[in-house]
């Protein structure tokens, strides 16, 4: 998403008593940190502040030379704009945490595919009240148990270890949990690397592997709990009319056993189960029409006599004796075990008793595709992750303590079953855990209905969600009718899925839709895993093909990918064009500043990424042709010398000005584009005189904010330290104005370098009044959890900068140099009235008309006086400051903004001055 307009507006959200600019924090607040400017010597206005509206796409109100302007007031009925206390060259309040809005907070529809583009408005204030969030237990852990505990283990657990025995079935058991553990790893490393938004799974193959691939898997994983439902049903209806013979509706039929008459076997005709299966899935899915919030309410209902069951069978196992209560029955017997142990493969009819000339046969492959759906519950939470308080805590916590509980119980009860029956028994009695369980087996009956229409229940709830998800990401057209808004129940996608459901019930055999069932959770786990595998990739050294045309085609392919598609933040990556030209001269045969190469690599991710080494030679091309070749050459060595990965471009200009524009206008293919301009800070202009400096400077600057380009100016490169120059202390950071997280994420990229891997984050954050300090901090750390950032957060407030510490001592260092600039300011601007004066012109700087005054000049100073002295004061033993800046101010002299930027940096040894451009470069949503 790109960072955002603020429009004039009105509201007394902003404003609680004595004008205090924050609300109060909230559950789920954003980290949005507001400030407004300060002049020197004013008081807080009791004035409104105003609504604040963000469209995504654009960053600030833009003149006609797309830098960022003022925003106009309209006045209108709220009134006019608060007075500011802190202005920062008339453009952006200090401090906005500014673009932070687009990436954070439940009233941002944010895409839920790898796409940006969209427009987003959001208006901040009062919040739209919001339903209450669901924790760990109600969101997360039950619902997985419910899903996990259904039908299989209650009517086919007991027959699946006559089958396979003890030995296959602990394998087996094993095997499927290790399936879904590793699966829910990958689910938990994926659900905690951002925020996640609703469509679960979906959401996260979406977007690690792309909204194509991401919505067959989806559909596939939608298809799969649809199939489920009726699984659970069928389940549900068997259990039923096995517990009640008399409620069947249609003769029932005897079975064989191994060709031979014994005892008689019935089961249940399969028109029962269709009918009875049809009654009760429109019964749920009239539940499911009430809303989640139904659901979240009979929900323990549901799973408290499923636990009970559950007690009662391990109860009766433990008191059962031999033939009782029924014959087959052994009680806890070694001899039991140890005929059990071994399997005992062979065909069965179509109700599943052993029957030799049955047309099905069973082997080790054939009981995964059984058993499988019993481990399939763990995305049951995911599913609801929009309704959860804390999806990075829940998801983890929830689904892999729902994995390991459930795989304990299957294995526990393998070795109970196994040695507490006879294997004639296990294949002929389906509901043997009803048979002895204690006291009654109408106990376990009613757990196993409960369980499966609970199970029944989360399947239907979170197809459904699914389906809208993926119909919400535009990706396939014939989807548009299941689109729903944001936080409205999916109606339409309900009744398909009913339909979908009742379609399976049809089919009336448990054992048909298994398969099925196993089938669909497999491709979306293999999915879950395979984005997990590329998210872990990113930092592994890269592979690279043996054959050059192998090499080449993966490369034309990878950009034709890149080229094609936007970007979105997740997957941004700083692209620098590092500006090799020095303000000065270098040494002869010096083609680069020593040290760029080295702050460069810091820039990139374990020093894997492109960088773009650029120079300009003043003259004419025809005549400077090979000089330049020579220098590309030249530039090129060093860059190879240095161990950066780049290329080297020099470019023929008949000045600096024309030669860069040139190239940010040209240099890159499609998104291969570089995104961040990096250069030197011209220290030595006012040392050796050069008057040209300032008027370059902001050029260069203004040029990139034109170009959408992201500017990191270096103060004090000759102290960079390179790669086996360890550092300690702290990185500080300063917002200033927005800059779409920029400073955030190469922070955290400093920190991946070994010479800055023992530093600490500090987020220095400026409060206007002490009663804002503590809300702002804890909208700040919310905001840093949830980017899964770790840094302390430091509240300033303003009224601290002009207290003056004990001892009476001069709080602000640079008051000389403070005072110095304004003299050399206003002798500046005195010199330019003189000569427009004297020539009857409008004021002109740099051969353009500019509108300024002293007073708003020496506002300008003092302001950034008291950054520098704020800075100098926190972060003096700092390994490196990061401070993002305003643009040059709109027809201001270049030589002001020298001015004080040169006063922002006195006294600082390494500084790091970022610009941020029009476009987020990290985000919230996985």
């Amino acid at each position: 998403m790109d960072n955002g307009d603020l429009e004039g507006g009105g509201d007394e959200a902003f404003h609680g008593k004595g004008g205090r600019k924050y609300r109060p924090v909230r559950p789920n607040d954003r980290a949005v940190l507001e400030m407004s400017s300060m002049d020197p010597g004013s008081s807080s206005s009791d004035s409104k502040s105003s609504i604040r509206k963000i469209k995504v796409g654009t960053q600030g109100n833009l003149d006609s030379d797309g830098r960022e302007g003022s925003i106009p007031d309209n006045g209108g009925a709220n009134g006019p704009h608060r007075e500011h206390k802190l202005e920062l060259f008339g453009f952006d309040s200090l401090v906005s945490v500014l673009g932070l809005k687009t990436m954070t907070g439940e009233q941002i529809p944010a895409p839920s595919s790898p796409r940006d583009g969209e427009d987003v408005s959001i208006t901040n204030g009062h919040p739209k009240p919001s339903d209450a969030k669901m924790g760990t237990m109600m969101g997360v852990f039950i619902p997985c148990l419910q899903s996990i505990l259904g039908i299989i283990y209650y009517i086919r657990f007991s027959w699946i270890i006559g089958m396979g025995g003890i030995g296959d079935s602990l394998l087996l058991v094993s095997f499927c949990g290790l399936c879904t553990f590793l699966t829910g790893i990958s689910l938990s490393a994926i659900a905690t690397n951002g925020a996640m938004k609703g469509g679960g799974p979906y959401y996260l193959i979406g977007r690690a592997l792309g909204p194509e691939v991401g919505v067959s898997i989806g559909l596939c994983f939608f298809l799969g709990n649809a199939v489920a439902g009726a699984l659970y049903v069928l389940g549900a209806v068997e259990t039923f009319l096995k517990a009640l013979p008399s409620a069947g509706i249609f003769t029932e039929t005897t079975t064989k056993v191994n060709g031979t008459v014994s005892e008689p076997i019935q089961s249940i005709s399969t028109h029962d189960l269709q009918i009875y299966g049809l009654v009760v899935t429109i019964i749920l899915c009239i539940i499911v029409f009430g809303g989640v919030k139904m659901i979240n309410r009979v929900a323990p209902a549901f799973l408290l006599p499923v636990l009970f069951s559950i007690f009662c069978i391990f109860i009766g196992v433990f008191l059962a004796k031999k033939d009782d209560p029924e014959p087959g029955v052994t009680g806890l017997s070694l001899e039991s075990f140890k005929d059990n142990w071994s399997s005992d493969y062979q065909n069965t009819n179509s109700a599943g008793i052993p029957d030799a000339e049955g047309k099905a046969y069973w082997n080790f492959h054939a009981l995964v595709g059984l058993f499988f759906p019993a481990v399939t519950g763990i995305m049951a939470g995911s599913n609801r992750s929009a309704l959860l308080k804390d999806t990075q805590r829940s998801i983890p916590i929830g689904t892999l303590a729902a994995t390991l509980t459930t795989t304990g119980l299957y294995i526990v009860s393998v070795l109970l079953f196994g040695a507490v029956a006879t294997r004639e028994k296990l294949l002929t009695d389906r509901l043997l855990t009803a048979t002895i369980a204690w006291p009654f087996p109408v106990i376990v009956h009613i757990g196993i209905i409960l369980s499966t229409l609970g199970a029944a229940l989360q399947s239907l709830t979170g197809a459904p969600r699914l389906l809208a998800a993926i119909a919400n990401d535009d990706i396939l057209p014939v989807l548009n009718y299941f689109k729903v808004a944001d936080g409205s129940e999916p109606y339409i996608a309900t009744l398909f899925t009913a339909f979908v459901c009742m379609g399976c019930v049809i089919i009336g055999n448990l054992d048909l839709i298994t398969p099925t069932v196993t089938m669909f959770f497999l491709l979306c786990y293999a999915g879950v895993n395979l984005s997990c595998f590329l998210l872990d990739l990113l930092d592994a050294p890269s592979w690279r093909p043996r054959w050059k045309f192998h090499h080449w085609s993966l490369s034309l392919l990878g950009a034709s990918l890149c080229i094609a598609n936007q970007v979105h933040p997740k997957n941004w990556y700083p692209i620098p064009l590092v500006f090799c030209r020095p303000w000065g001269k270098l040494p002869e045969n010096v083609p680069c500043h020593p040290k760029l190469a080295d702050f460069a690599n810091c820039m990139k991710k374990k020093g894997r990424g492109m960088s773009i080494f650029v120079n300009i030679l003043d003259g004419d091309y025809h005549e400077r042709a090979e000089d330049a070749k020579a220098a590309c050459k030249q530039l090129d060595t060093y860059i190879n010398y240095k161990n950066c990965e780049g290329v080297a471009e020099i470019v023929v200009a008949p000045n600096m000005t024309e030669g860069f524009r040139g190239i940010v206008q040209t240099m890159g293919l499609g998104n291969l584009k570089p995104n961040i301009v990096v250069m030197r800070y011209p220290e030595i202009w006012r040392r050796e005189n050069l008057k040209e400096i300032p008027a370059r400077f902001v050029g260069i600057i203004n040029d990139c904010i034109v170009a959408n380009k992201a500017v990191v100016i270096v103060k004090g490169l000759d102290e960079w330290p390179n790669e086996y120059q360890r550092q300690y202390g702290t990185i500080d950071l300063y917002w200033i104005v927005r800059d779409g997280g920029l400073m955030l994420l190469l922070s955290q990229l400093l920190l991946t370098k070994e010479s800055f891997e023992s530093c600490k984050i500090q987020v220095f954050c400026i409060a206007e009044e002490d009663s804002d300090a503590e809300g702002l901090k804890a909208d700040v750390k919310k905001f840093l959890y949830d980017l899964r950032m770790q840094a302390e957060v430091i509240v300033i407030t303003i009224k601290s900068w002009d207290v003056q510490p004990e001892g009476g001592s001069q709080q602000d260092e640079s008051l000389e140099a403070f005072s110095a600039a304004r003299r050399r300011v206003a002798d500046y601007l005195a010199e330019i009235k003189a000569a427009a004066k004297k020539e009857g012109t409008p004021l002109m700087a740099d051969g353009k008309p500019v509108v300024v005054d002293e007073q708003q000049a020496e506002k300008f100073l003092y302001t950034t006086l008291k950054l520098n002295s704020t800075i100098l004061r926190y972060s003096r033993m700092a390994a490196v400051v990061f401070v993002s800046i305003p643009p040059p101010p709109v027809s201001h002299p270049a030589y002001c903004y020298m001015e004080y930027m040169d006063l922002l940096v006195e006294n600082l040894p390494r500084l790091l001055i970022v610009r941020g451009y029009r476009r987020d470069v990290v985000t919230l949503f996985t």
